[in-house]
């Protein structure tokens, strides 16, 4: 594969406007769900997960202004005042002997100091490039984790929407069930039914109210995730009780190769290649010598009311080189391991990339195949209905046994819920579909070198 495409750092990280929505990240819009949208919104704001990867972003920004600071010299104030005693002439420690023997005094200074290693074969600047680098995959990966709660969030609530309407679908049968109940009990009192009849159609009556109840704990457990997710407490969320309505919205899909633009993974795997390059020259510009300047001006006096004076002013100035003659092979090694961790962000660029058109790939075949399943499952449940009218008028005509109600009925139940496990796997796959075309986020919006060793405070898109 040819050396990883450079994602533009010349944009600058705007905040989401509200024209471009759906562009810059608001997928969900789509779907045309406000109570949807009102969730994501409050993920986007809320969740924990976005939170910390945000802070990591900070975290990762703030370092690169740290080694950019290296390029510049070094000030420093020292001010003291030290007071001594020098030993008298006949101390085991004296100095030979002079005016100042056996004196006390107190000397005043006030350096300034200053220190300065140019960065002659690009150690620093590398540096720099390589935590810039490391800084936009971590905007990227804050990106990619707020996009996977974003679509778990979605996953969940629509299998929270299918429980609604699964709740609903029982409870229209259990009404069905106890007709059909009353019914037999009403036949075999007037001796036309057996206690047999009326014996299943209850069981079948109870089987179904306990499934109906069963229910509500699967909805409840969808409920508490999402409440994680968008950062409250389970005990106090709620969502009303709403039934799946529609089906799922047409996803646009461009042309395969916008997949390494519009994935946030993509875009963090691309930059740690780019960072793991830098740090190739980090490591070979510990073969070249090192040279540092010094220099150093101030005030030295015995009086502080005569410290600042032409007579006290001191200064200096220096220079220094050291150069590594021998490190046992040191440097070479530290070379090899840069080389090595390059060629293994390379090989993990290449993985990513591979599994983004997988799981688009996956996922448009998913919904090709459950269009056409879920037209065949409407056929199904259709004929079911059909057959489950049949056999109650025969039953009622006394042709049939009302063991072929039963099995219509349960015939029925279940093309129905096919019917819900369908649909819902069509949103899922949606959902996955844009997660997998990068949720409309683009490459071009990571930020720019410039804006990291800024000191402007903003957040990614949709971050407070």
């Amino acid at each position: 594969m040819a050396t990883p495409p450079a994602f533009k750092e010349t944009n600058g990280w705007k905040m989401a406007q509200p024209q471009d929505d759906v562009i810059r990240g608001k997928w969900w819009e789509m779907f045309h769900d406000p109570q949807l949208s009102t969730l994501e919104d409050q993920l986007t704001r809320s969740n924990q997960n976005v939170q910390a990867a945000f802070f990591t972003f900070l975290e990762a920004r703030a370092a690169v202004r740290q080694t950019w600071s290296s390029l510049f010299p070094t000030a420093a104030v020292t001010p003291s005042a030290t007071r001594s005693r020098v030993a008298s002439s006949g101390s085991l420690f004296s100095v030979s002997g002079g005016a100042s023997s056996g004196r006390t005094a107190t000397v005043y200074a006030l350096p300034f100091d200053a220190t300065w290693e140019p960065d002659l074969w690009g150690n620093i600047r590398n540096s720099v490039r390589a935590g810039a680098y490391a800084a936009q995959a971590s905007a990227a990966n804050l990106e990619n984790i707020r996009l996977t709660a974003q679509a778990e969030l979605a996953v969940d609530y629509y299998e929270m929407r299918v429980q609604d309407s699964l709740k609903l679908l029982l409870g229209s049968t259990v009404v069905a069930y106890q007709k059909s109940l009353d019914l037999n009990k009403a036949l075999y009192g007037t001796g036309i039914n057996s206690e047999e009849n009326v014996a299943q159609a209850e069981t079948q009556l109870k089987t179904t109210e306990a499934q109906a109840t069963g229910v509500d704990i699967q909805r409840a457990q969808f409920e508490h995730a999402i409440a994680v997710l968008v950062g409250q407490p389970a005990s106090t969320f709620s969502i009303p009780v709403a039934p799946l309505d529609g089906g799922p919205p047409v996803v646009p899909v461009n042309i395969p190769s916008e997949l390494l633009e519009r994935r946030p993974d993509i875009a963090a795997a691309e930059r740690s290649v780019a960072q793991a390059n830098a740090q190739i020259g980090v490591a070979r510009a510990a073969y070249f010598p090192t040279l540092t300047l010094s220099a150093s001006a101030g005030y030295q006096s015995t009086s502080l009311s005569q410290l600042i004076s032409p007579t006290t002013f001191i200064w200096s100035v220096g220079a220094q080189m050291a150069e590594t003659l021998f490190d046992a092979g040191r440097r070479k090694a530290a070379t090899d391991q840069a080389k090595a961790a390059y060629s293994q962000t390379v090989a993990s660029y290449r993985q990513t990339v591979l599994a983004a058109f997988q799981a688009v790939e996956d996922n448009l075949a998913s919904l090709r195949v459950l269009s056409t399943q879920t037209q065949q499952q409407h056929d199904a449940v259709a004929s079911a209905e059909h057959t489950l009218a049949i056999a109650t008028h025969r039953y009622q005509l006394g042709i049939d046994s009302y063991l072929n109600v039963i099995t219509a009925q349960t015939a029925l139940l279940l093309n129905q819920q096919t019917d819900l496990t369908l649909r819902q796997q069509q949103m899922t796959a949606t959902v996955q579909l844009i997660m997998a075309l990068g949720g409309g986020w683009k490459g071009a919006d990571l930020p720019a070198q410039g804006q990291l060793l800024s000191h402007a405070k903003f957040a990614p898109a949709g971050t407070q």
